[in-house]
């Protein structure tokens, strides 16, 4: 048997030899940049900025997979059966880290299945309601809801979204009962709102600000805890006396585990270059998102820590999305 071992160990160095060459040759394909929900919603938006930037960078399409369905589950499982090559990457919301509290089984370990790449952006969430609604005002709307209970409605890009959460939270610091009404995707959300068919929304920046600033819906209050520079004249719901209310979105990249250091290391010395370009500052700025540079280390860390607090929050404001 040990005659064959040289051959064996030469096979095994070709091999070495190859996969060595090909992950420094990364990219020398097409990527595709999976995004978990319909096309026109704000992972979207934020993925498509992310792709021109890559390719740009490398010569290579990116192309953008929209795989919507069951609140991001179908998109990201996807994914997680894809090759762990650096060729299939998942463009990740809060949503991901809000799923496994609000899920009571899902096909994929969020913190096994992937590896994090990079952190994109990061933005506070914008409360706009329908131009319909008689109010003018956040406080407005809760003196309404107080004196009216269950006659307003919200929407959410489905049940167990950033959207839903924000909503919820809302409520119950504002000691008010809203209706829930899910729709499949953003996009829908909006439509909806500015078609006055249902009276409010907690969205993201890069979605609703178009929106808000031409007045085809009332913007009412930014969920983060200083005002948007986006939209100065805007009132946080802290400032209008939800004392510590904080919710926000966030974006980033992952890709399958088992992908390799160095091709993980190439896409996050990129994604890291391109937030740092004035273009992307500019671009993420104007949608009321700030570009975030990231290690893999740091955006796991911080998916870590997601995860622990959407669970608390599910569980006392009893939100499920199975």
């Amino acid at each position: 048997m040990r005659k064959f071992l040289p051959g064996l160990a030469a096979a095994a160095s070709l091999l070495l030899g190859f996969t060595t060459s090909a992950q420094a040759q990364y990219p020398s394909k097409q990527i595709t940049l999976v995004v978990p929900f319909a096309a026109g919603g704000s992972n979207d938006i934020v993925a498509r900025a992310i792709g021109k930037k890559l390719g740009e960078a490398w010569g290579q399409t990116v192309i953008i997979d929209n795989r919507a369905g069951a609140g991001g589950v179908i998109g990201t499982s996807f994914v997680a059966g894809s090759a762990p090559d650096g060729y299939t990457l998942l463009l990740v919301s809060s949503t991901y880290t809000i799923n496994p509290a609000v899920k009571a089984s899902m096909p994929f370990d969020t913190l096994k299945a992937f590896e994090p790449v990079a952190f994109v952006a990061s933005s506070p969430l914008l409360m706009a309601s329908a131009n319909k609604l008689p109010i003018k005002s956040a406080q407005d709307l809760i003196a309404l809801a107080k004196n009216k209970p269950g006659s307003i409605n919200y929407a959410s890009a489905g049940p167990g979204s950033i959207n839903q959460i924000a909503a919820e939270l809302f409520a119950t610091a504002a000691g008010v009962k809203i209706v829930h009404v899910p729709y499949k995707g953003g996009s829908l959300a909006v439509n909806d709102l500015v078609g006055g068919h249902v009276d409010l929304y907690i969205s993201s920046m890069p979605q609703i600000l178009p929106i808000a600033k031409t007045g085809q819906a009332r913007p009412l209050a930014v969920t983060g805890l200083k005002r948007s520079p986006s939209l100065p004249d805007v009132p946080t719901l802290d400032e209008i006396g939800l004392k510590g209310y904080e919710a926000s979105s966030w974006w980033g990249i992952v890709t399958p585990a088992g992908t390799p250091a160095d091709v993980i290391a190439k896409l996050n010395a990129e994604i890291n270059k391109a937030l740092g370009s004035d273009e992307m500052k500019r671009f993420l700025e104007g949608e009321g998102a700030e570009a975030v540079a990231m290690s893999p280390q740091a955006f796991r860390g911080l998916i870590e820590t997601e995860i622990k607090r959407w669970d608390k929050v599910a569980k006392e404001a009893n939100i499920r999305a199975d």
